[in-house]
């Protein structure tokens, strides 16, 4: 089982954009796997294909990871700027399709109603890997028909691969029929394994299968007990467990967490600290002297 370790940045949640270009320095210089941007509409994280089209630029080996909106997208102009980014990057563009944030403000920003989200997302996921192809594509569907469509230049992967998130049982069987993989957070190793036999059955009835190295982790980290605001947020979101068994807060957490995870066949983690610490730099060395060894 291949582990790597990836580090998600949440944009001015946790630095300045004109600080961005040295922790893409630094997340290549000490050998992480993979940068993860996540998306909202509206301000907080960077934009991904902003900020992957900048990292990308500046490294030759880092992976680049976008957590991207998909719903309220046009499907062609999606596809050709992803196909590009893979391109440009020699083949290092990851990808996690979602659907956006459920707030009013950041739906309103969508231009797409909450419901219609998951149909959008059906609709457009098969719809990508066709022109991906380089195929003349046909499409009939109920939002984005198309007539003689065909794209150039195509991405370096093929496939180019989608992984999907989620927990309620709607998007675990998306999961399952239409994702190459899936990573969750906020639930415990425990829990994800039970919700991994879903995405599989999923699969299994679509009559398809989910390589065992396509499941991962969003994976919040701490150095100490957490702040009040912290502890309240994951309460807020998880009442019936104990922060500390979402979130570890010591080396030897973070290290027992991570084996509990690897024991449940999960081996992709992308880490974030739940503190954005004083000194990004001084950080990543940590935390690569503290888990960069187990990668493989």
């Amino acid at each position: 089982m291949k582990i790597r370790f990836g580090f998600a940045c949440r944009g001015q949640a946790d630095l300045p954009l004109d600080a961005f270009p040295q922790l893409v320095d630094d997340l290549e210089r000490l050998g992480f796997d993979s940068l993860w941007l996540p998306e909202h509409m509206l301000n907080g994280p960077f934009d991904p294909l902003v900020g992957l089209a900048h990292a990308a630029a500046r490294t030759t080996r880092l992976k680049l990871g976008a957590y991207l909106i998909v719903p309220g997208r046009n499907p062609v102009r999606l596809a050709r700027e992803l196909a590009n980014l893979d391109r440009l990057s020699g083949g290092r563009l990851l990808l996690i399709m979602v659907l956006g944030q459920p707030s009013p403000s950041e739906l309103l920003a969508q231009h797409v109603a909450k419901a219609e989200r998951g149909a959008l997302l059906e609709e457009v996921i098969p719809l990508l890997r066709r022109l991906w192809s380089g195929d003349v594509v046909q499409h009939h569907g109920p939002r984005y028909p198309l007539h003689d469509a065909q794209l150039s230049p195509t991405p370096v992967q093929m496939p180019l691969e989608m992984w999907l998130g989620g927990q309620l049982p709607e998007a675990l069987r998306r999961a399952g029929r239409l994702g190459d993989g899936w990573i969750p957070g906020l639930l415990t190793p425990a829990e994800a394994a039970e919700k991994r036999q879903r995405v599989e059955a999923a699969a299994a009835a679509a009559g398809r299968s989910l390589d065992p190295e396509h499941f991962g982790v969003n994976l919040t980290y701490n150095r100490g007990p957490l702040p009040v605001a912290v502890l309240e947020g994951v309460r807020r979101r998880r009442p019936d467990l104990d922060p500390a068994d979402l979130i570890p807060q010591s080396r030897s957490a973070l290290h027992a967490r991570i084996d509990a995870w690897l024991a449940v066949g999960f081996s992709k983690f992308i880490l974030r600290p739940a503190v954005p610490p004083v000194d990004w730099t001084a950080e990543l060395e940590a935390l690569a002297a503290d888990i960069l060894e187990r990668q493989t």
